[in-house]
């Protein structure tokens, strides 16, 4: 199914598929299959890992509904499988107030795993309104959105991450560090 027929976003609503989501490698497996179908030997290649791992965890999205079966074929007698997202996005329940944000975590993870000549990182602390900062906000989206109709499967895969948000008050910040 090219990426183009995929319901825009699936909604993370159980706890099995935020266990699904929350694992590492899992969502590593989900970033092979957000522009195309793979095989489990395809996953296990981009990924780094086993084909029995690859196996493991992409059962494990099955089950869960994030990923799914989009068609098979017959190699040497064997039926070769190819699985793709459910939806072009994940939306993942919100954290709470002081709990972890899975997806911020995995992003992270992969930035300090990418080569440091192939990253742009910039932070930078701003003073806005309510209505500059959601207009800020309404901006990125947009430009990720705009770059995201522009992927083309063909070439190397690159992540964007952006977070703008309002720092906890700093007594919090403070009383959470202890």
């Amino acid at each position: 199914m090219p990426t183009d027929e995929l319901p825009e976003t699936f909604h993370v609503t159980t706890d099995e598929q935020l266990r699904a989501v929350s694992n590492l490698t899992r969502h590593r497996i989900m970033a092979v299959l957000r522009f195309e179908p793979a095989t489990i030997t395809q996953i296990a290649e981009r990924v780094g890992l086993a084909k029995g791992s690859s196996s493991y965890h992409v059962r494990l999205l099955e089950r869960a509904g994030l990923v799914k079966v989009v068609r098979t074929r017959k190699v040497r007698g064997v039926t070769e499988r190819y699985y793709a997202m459910v939806a072009r996005a994940i939306a993942l329940p919100d954290p709470g107030e002081g709990g972890p944000d899975v997806l911020m975590r995995h992003a992270v993870a992969d930035l300090e795993a990418s080569p440091v000549d192939e990253r742009h990182v910039r932070m930078a602390h701003l003073r806005l309104t309510e209505e500059q900062f959601a207009q800020l906000g309404a901006r990125l989206q947009a430009l990720a959105d705009e770059y995201r109709e522009l992927s083309d499967p063909s070439l190397p895969d690159a992540s964007l991450i952006f977070a703008l948000f309002h720092p906890a008050p700093r007594e919090q910040a403070e009383g959470d560090a202890k």
